[in-house]
């Protein structure tokens, strides 16, 4: 618990620190993009921003972009060029988004990013491979796609020790000593296994952190919204992977939360329901989206999103700094191995969330954009009613695309959803008398 400071100077000390970082990080990727100075394009879900900084490359998140786009309310104007220009309306629009970008020159509302000299990414979502091929196809671009191999099965994991883990981390190993002559090649920069080994200690530094945080919110009352404020905590996560700024953020932000918890400070003044949110938000009416659970005393207490969008963040994995290379496989490999695991074998993990983060409800929030995320939804759903009596809402929109967004009929479904819940708390009640 932070012995220094005031309530005002700690609590909202996150919320106000992340949006400072990301003025300073859009205005540093203003100035590359008007010096000419090329980026790195990567994606949330193996970023390889570790070894990438090492190079000296501003870096750029084409999701993190998109979707500031959908929370200024203009994503409608870069999917409506993305779709004149001859992209499908059924295809991702954190994709369509990007394209627009790019053909506005990389001008965005917060600012203007650079052009891209390389792509790496991984095979965490399919997207990523054809995502990477349009830059590939606009810039005559050098793209790297990394082969993570993901759980065989569900609860099919296997861990350092295990045969089958250390020929995965050898196999994820061989290809980023064959990343980093092509990094070299690309930027111009000698490669510093000593500059490696600092920014691994700074993700060890992040990655402690967020696991910390994600920890507090198991208190009653919960200390932060995953929905709301735990989208700008995801955003330092991945746009200040392995940076110092990102390991002081949380280092501070670790304070700020334990303060709070022990203080009985929560993000409700009245929590009434702890929930959990699967899916990717809803961004075209971000605030207004949160603000149809939180009228009800609803705070989601933690999410899907907050285990795949932080890039393996969440696990608190620490890198072995004597063994950087070595680690960075180990690391890249549990972390995209995890995340693809909140898609595709995430029903297990949601029972655990209800049990320790004390659930109420579960919300799952499918979304035309993303199949890779949705698809499987409904049946998860079904699973997990079958091994736990929660109550779940199942509310369809998009994440960019406000064509398919009805604020109006998702609040039908959030009302009848809480009167659902209040319901069964009564009911529960009498039977206890």
């Amino acid at each position: 618990m932070a012995e220094t400071g005031s309530v005002d100077t700690i609590v909202g000390r996150g919320n106000r620190d992340g949006a400072r970082l990301f003025r300073e990080w859009f205005t540093e990727l203003t100035e590359a993009a008007e010096e000419d100075r090329r980026g790195a394009y990567v994606f949330v879900m193996g970023s390889f921003c570790e070894l990438l900084r090492v190079f000296d490359f501003p870096i750029v998140f084409p999701e993190i972009n998109s979707l500031q786009t959908a929370v200024r309310h203009v994503a409608h104007e870069y999917l409506d060029e993305a779709e004149d220009y001859g992209y499908s309306p059924d295809i991702c629009g954190y994709v369509k988004a990007d394209v627009a970008t790019q053909l506005r020159g990389g001008r965005l509302p917060m600012g203007r990013i650079p052009k891209p000299a390389v792509a790496v990414f991984t095979n965490a979502c399919n997207t990523y491979i054809k995502w990477a091929e349009i830059w590939e196809r606009m810039y005559g671009i050098p793209t790297f796609a990394l082969d993570i191999p993901g759980s065989r099965t569900a609860g099919g994991q296997t861990w350092p020790g295990d045969r089958d883990f250390e020929n995965d981390r050898r196999y994820v190993e061989a290809q980023i000593r064959e990343l980093i002559p092509a990094l070299e090649k690309v930027s111009g920069v000698k490669f510093d296994i000593d500059k490696l080994r600092e920014t691994m200690g700074h993700q060890n530094t992040m990655s402690r952190g967020w696991s910390r945080v994600l920890k507090s919110n198991e208190n009653r009352p919960s200390v932060f919204n995953a929905l709301s404020d735990g989208t700008i905590f995801l955003g330092v996560a991945n746009g200040f992977r392995g940076a110092p700024e990102g390991a002081q953020y949380f280092d501070d932000l670790v304070e700020e939360m334990e303060y709070k918890a022990a203080n009985g400070i929560g993000t409700l003044t009245d929590e009434q329901y702890r929930l959990i949110f699967v899916g990717v938000p809803c961004y075209t009416i971000f605030r207004r989206f949160n603000e149809l659970f939180t009228e009800w005393g609803g705070t989601f207490v933690n999410s899907t999103y907050l285990w795949f969008a932080s890039g393996g963040t969440n696990l608190g994995f620490q890198y072995d700094l004597e063994n950087p290379i070595e680690s960075l496989a180990h690391g890249m490999l549990v972390s995209v191995r995890d995340a693809m695991d909140s898609m595709f074998f995430q029903s297990d993990i949601l029972a655990e969330m209800v049990d320790s983060y004390h659930g109420d409800g579960i919300v799952y929030h499918p979304i035309k954009s993303c199949r890779t995320v949705s698809t499987g939804l409904a049946d998860c759903r079904r699973k997990l009613m079958e091994d736990r009596n929660i109550f779940s809402l199942f509310v369809e929109s998009d994440m960019m695309d406000k064509r398919v967004v009805s604020e109006a009929q998702i609040k039908n479904r959030v009302d009848a959803f809480f009167e659902g819940l209040a319901t069964r708390r009564r009911q529960a009640a009498m039977a206890a008398e």
